[in-house]
Order: structure tokens, then C-alpha cells, then sequence
């Protein structure tokens, strides 16, 4: 494979940090690798010294002659006043780019939503940024180097991103380096990882899982005393091994040798036992959604929503950006009132919210961590052991000198762990958690994860990072167009029902567009469309008697759930093997229904 960039001995240094220690890496054709490291270990830093944007202090960086390299930072430098046309093909003439595929792929993929000739000033936080991901994607590099390219993006813009990438070079050209804490997105994309940590860079062969089962092999094999780390991993690559990606064929990730570490493990998380724990605080009844409507305006955010959180369940909470669903978690919390319906609250219901925002810590700001941990009780039960506050916050990467930090001088990162440790310690039994993955790099993600393995609640989740989500949630259900609906296969699913929404809305505008055409000049003439064929009268008879079948069918499938439902309300919550019957009759009927409402949809299209 060619060579095409890499340093020697480099060395970088801060007034009060090295970052860098005499590293050497390179950089071949067909390399597609992954860098992972904790929040301020020099991540970015080190794609600085690659790209040539930042000298080091010592070493050098060498670069193939002719080599071309495509980088995209944490933050855009994009010009307020210039249109989305501008910033992303420059003075290009339209008719260079638009019959360029690669850069039509580009561009419907990430601006579809995005005006074109609007301007720069006028777009929010996510859309800038993918403004400045098109940037990057439309140019030809040898190498691209990103900087946590999935941050504000969605599920499906990520899941686009991640295919794009394997198919942008052929297998043994091109190159590219990628700083991001979206596990699933380093296994879709990365032949190799590379860690950085205490001034060195340590390099690993396959994805996020080959990186994992290394890790553990490595402490395994050196009997390091890092034994907190090793377990929060074995843990990771417990979960690993049963998820969908060990049962994929990738030859880095050895399932076998995994197994072989972890054996004496216990499951990651035992959902019958903590849910027969979650009734006994909780009671039968936690939160009931009952046909809640709530409108903005004109505009309807939620639209009949029907929705029962029972003791013990743990959903994630899927839609796009814009959707509404920090909108639903306000309803289930009651700190917004629905346009219509209601929500119903059990008696025993304690709610904990973790924003994206952090407003729950600003009143704090001015204490040191100490004083704030001094308010809470002396010592707290957890896995059966007695902890005081300040070791729960040790166990969440905080060391003993940074208790005298001041509460506003804490990282992002930092401030995320105390105000999640805060909210636990208040003991509530539904915990909501609204992007909780901001400013954790991977290693503290795992910790997080191990914790909420062992909490004994109602848990909800809204996350754009696949891993997080798979990993910590027992079901999964999508907010679109207003309505909830159960994703019984998870995001692989969510992902495939926003295609199939993605295309019916095409398929509708392209219909639309032929009738308007078909309505003006001669009969004869349809200015190079095709004109949609006419449904004859006894057709729309048939039809109009499928649709009232359909909807008469939707209605008796909606009653046969909701009294499921209700069958598990009413069944006794320490009776496993008849709850396992009632979930799976449950899951059954709901499929049954998202079939009907699909047939619903095409008999409506064939009738309009």
C-alpha cells in the first residue's frame, strides 16, 4: 500500500500538559482508522499536527508530494453572509457539479431540508453542520480527517454518513482518520483504531469491538492494576459479543476469544430482576399517555398519542431532529400541559430529568464540588456495597483533587458526570435522559453505561449514538409525523421506515407534479412526463371497500392491543413466565398493526 503521510518522533507540548511524546505514526492508501481517547488527551490536537495546520514542538510530520488532505473541524469557520450554494461548490458552474453523482449523493444525503440559496446566518447549529460536512464530502482528498463529524447529526444522517464513507474510495486508495465518540459508527467505518492516552498513541488492528477485545487482552496478558478500567471493558465487550455486530463476519472482532475472556461473566443486565424490583417502588402505574395532542400554532407536534410506561420499562425514544421529542418527554413529566388528552401519573412516581443543557447545575456554579457532595447523605448503597458521594464520583473518572474544583470551572464532560451522580443520588424511580452521551468521551460512556445497568427504574432515552441506545434500552419506539410507534427491530428498523416515508412522500410529489402537468396544453401532450393512468369507476368501488375493510381490521387490531396492555396492567408482576407470554402477544399485535396501517396508507395513495 502507498504511503501517503505520517510523523517522526513528535513532541507537543502545553504550558501545563505534554501532549505528545516522541510519536510516530503512518498513514497508508486504504487505511481507515479511528481515534478514541479521553476528553482533553490530545485527540484533536494530533489531527492539527497531521493536517499541517499546527507545528509541533519538536519531530516532523512528512506528507507525500501531491497528497491532498480534506478536514473537517469541531467547529465551522463558514461565512454568516454567503448562501449554502457558496460554502459548499464555491464559484463551480452548476452544470460541473450537478452531473458529478458522487457530489448529487452528497448533497441529497445531507441538504435535502436545507434551502439552497439560503443563507449561512439563517441555518441552526445542526444544519451549519452539515453544511460543513457537504463541504468536505463534495472535494476529492486522498485523505480526510474529521473531527466528530456525527455530532448534531440524527440516526439516519449518521447511518448516510457511514455508507458514504465505505463506498467513497475503492478498497486500497484514499484514506481516512476520524476523531468521534459514536462506537457504532467507528465499527461501520474503521480497519483500525488508533488511543491516544498519556502522550502516546497506541494502535490497534479492526473497529471499535477488535479495539475493545484488544484492550482486555492486553491488560489480561500484562495482569495490569487497572482493574476498574478492565472490568468497565469486559463489561462493553460482553454486551459486544451478544449485540448484532459480533454476529456479523468482520475476521478482527474473534467472537471466540471474546467468549473466552468472558465466561465467568454475568449478563449485562438481568431485566426480569430489576424489572420485579422497579413494581415494588413503583407500583403498577407509572405513566399513561391517553390520545395527548399537542400543537405549536398551526403546527401539531403530537397528534393522539396513546402511550403506557409501566415499572421497569427501558425506552429509548427514536426521531429526527425537530420531531418533538424533547416535546413528549415535558408531557410525560408534566411540565407542559397537552393541547388535548391527558397524562396520567402514578402516586409513587419520582421523576429525575438530565437535560442536554445543564441548567440543573448553574444554580451550583459558584460552590466547589465538595460542598455541593456535603448536602447529600454520608454514604449510599450501591451493587450491595456502601459508597460515599465522593467515591460514586471517583468511580466517575473524577480524581480526589478536583472535589476542591469550583462547579463552573468543570469540563462539559465533567459537569455531565456530577449532574448525572446528583440526579442518582436524589433516588428517583424514573430517571429521563436526554441526550446524556454530550461532552463523555468513550471510556466514561462506558461507565455511565455499567451504572445504569444496575438501576432499578423506569428508564427513557433520547440519543443519537446507536451503541447507547442498543445497549441500555430493552425496547425502542419512533416519534413520526406526531404518532408513536413501536420499533420491535430497533433503529435497523426505525432506519428502514424512514426510507419507506422518505419514498412514499417522493413517490407523492412526482404524482403531483404529473396530474398538475397533465392539466394544462393539449390532451395529447404530456411535456415529457408520463401521465399517471386513470382508476376506472369500478376500481375505486373495490378500493373504497379494501380501505373501509382496512380501517375496520386497524380498529379491532387497536382494541386487541390495548386490551393486552391492559393484561399485563392487571397480571402479577412476579409471575415471569406469563408476562414473557403477555410481551409476546403484545409485540405480535403491534406488528399486526403497523402491517395494516401500511396497506392503509397504499389503498389511500391508489384512491388520491
Amino acid at each position: 500500500m502507498a504511503y501517503l503521510l505520517g510523523c517522526e518522533n513528535i513532541r507537543l507540548e502545553y504550558p501545563t500538559k505534554k501532549v505528545f511524546d516522541s510519536v510516530s505514526l503512518g498513514i497508508n492508501a486504504g487505511d481507515r482508522i479511528g481515534i478514541v481517547g479521553g476528553n482533553g488527551d490530545g485527540k484533536s490536537s494530533l489531527l492539527s499536527l497531521l493536517a499541517g495546520t499546527r507545528e509541533p514542538d519538536d519531530g516532523r510530520v512528512i506528507r507525500r508530494g501531491g497528497t491532498t488532505i480534506g478536514t473537517l473541524g469541531q467547529m465551522d469557520d463558514l461565512d454568516h453572509g454567503a448562501t449554502v450554494a457558496h460554502q459548499v461548490v464555491g464559484d463551480a458552474p452548476e452544470h460541473t457539479w450537478a452531473s458529478d453523482p458522487r457530489i448529487r449523493g452528497v448533497l441529497r444525503g445531507l441538504l435535502a431540508d436545507i434551502p439552497w440559496d439560503g443563507q449561512i446566518a439563517t441555518l441552526s447549529g445542526g444544519q451549519r453542520r452539515r453544511v460543513d460536512l457537504a463541504r468536505v464530502l463534495v472535494g476529492e482528498f486522498d485523505v480526510l480527517m474529521l473531527d466528530e463529524p456525527t455530532n448534531h447529526l440524527d440516526m439516519h444522517a449518521i447511518a448516510w454518513l457511514a455508507d458514504h464513507l465505505q463506498r467513497r474510495w475503492t478498497k486500497k486508495s484514499g484514506a481516512l482518520l476520524v476523531v468521534t465518540h459514536d462506537r457504532w459508527f467507528l465499527d461501520e467505518v474503521c480497519s483500525g483504531m488508533w488511543e491516544v492516552h498519556s502522550g502516546q498513541v497506541d494502535q490497534f488492528e479492526g473497529g471499535y469491538s477488535a479495539y475493545v477485545l484488544q484492550r482486555v487482552e492486553r491488560a489480561e496478558a500484562a495482569q495490569t492494576a487497572e482493574e476498574k478500567r478492565k472490568n468497565i471493558m469486559r463489561k462493553e465487550l460482553a454486551w459486544l459479543s451478544r449485540g448484532p455486530q459480533a454476529r456479523s463476519t468482520k475476521p478482527k472482532f474473534r467472537v471466540e476469544a471474546a467468549h473466552a475472556l468472558i465466561d465467568s461473566d454475568p449478563p449485562v443486565r438481568n431485566s426480569l430482576e430489576l424489572k420485579r424490583t422497579a413494581v415494588s417502588r413503583l407500583g403498577k402505574q407509572v405513566v399513561d399517555l391517553v390520545d395527548v395532542t399537542e400543537r405549536y400554532g398551526d403546527k401539531t407536534v403530537i397528534d393522539g398519542v396513546t402511550w403506557l410506561i409501566g415499572p421497569g420499562d427501558r425506552f429509548g425514544i427514536l426521531g429526527e431532529n425537530g420531531s418533538g421529542k424533547t416535546t413528549l418527554l415535558n408531557l410525560i413529566q408534566g411540565s407542559l400541559t397537552p393541547t388535548s388528552g391527558h397524562v396520567k401519573v402514578g402516586k409513587t412516581v419520582k421523576f429525575a430529568f438530565l437535560s442536554q443543557h445543564l441548567l440543573e447545575l448553574e444554580k451550583l456554579g459558584s460552590y466547589r464540588v465538595r460542598e455541593v457532595l456535603s448536602r447529600y447523605k454520608a454514604r449510599y448503597e450501591v451493587d450491595g456495597k456502601e459508597m460515599t458521594p465522593a467515591q460514586l464520583l471517583e468511580r466517575l473518572g473524577f480524581e480526589t483533587i478536583q472535589l476542591s474544583s469550583v462547579v463552573a470551572d468543570l469540563s462539559g464532560g465533567q459537569k455531565r458526570r456530577l449532574q448525572l451522580m446528583l440526579i442518582l443520588l436524589d433516588k428517583p424511580n424514573v430517571l429521563i435522559l436526554d441526550e446524556p452521551d454530550n461532552d463523555l468521551d468513550i471510556d466514561m460512556l462506558a461507565v455511565v453505561e455499567n451504572l445504569l445497568d444496575t438501576w432499578p427504574g423506569t428508564l427513557l432515552l433520547i440519543t443519537h449514538d446507536r451503541h447507547l441506545m442498543e445497549r441500555v434500552t430493552d425496547d425502542q419506539f419512533a416519534l413520526v409525523d406526531g404518532k408513536i410507534r413501536h420499533v420491535p427491530g430497533g433503529v435497523d428498523e426505525y432506519l428502514q421506515l424512514l426510507d419507506q416515508r422518505r419514498d412514499a412522500h417522493a413517490t407523492a410529489r412526482t404524482e403531483m407534479q404529473k396530474r398538475s402537468s397533465g392539466t394544462t396544453g393539449s390532451p395529447n401532450r404530456t411535456s415529457g412526463r408520463e401521465q399517471r393512468p386513470l382508476v376506472s369507476s369500478a376500481e375505486q368501488r373495490t378500493l373504497k371497500k379494501e380501505l373501509a375493510a382496512t380501517e375496520r381490521r386497524l380498529n379491532a387490531l387497536a382494541n386487541k392491543t390495548q386490551g393486552i396492555r391492559l393484561e399485563m396492567e392487571q397480571a402479577d408482576p412476579s409471575d415471569y413466565v406469563a408476562l414473557g407470554d403477555i410481551q409476546h402477544r403484545l409485540q405480535s399485535a403491534e406488528r399486526e398493526v403497523s402491517k395494516a396501517e401500511d396497506e392503509w396508507m397504499e389503498l389511500s395513495e391508489k384512491l388520491s
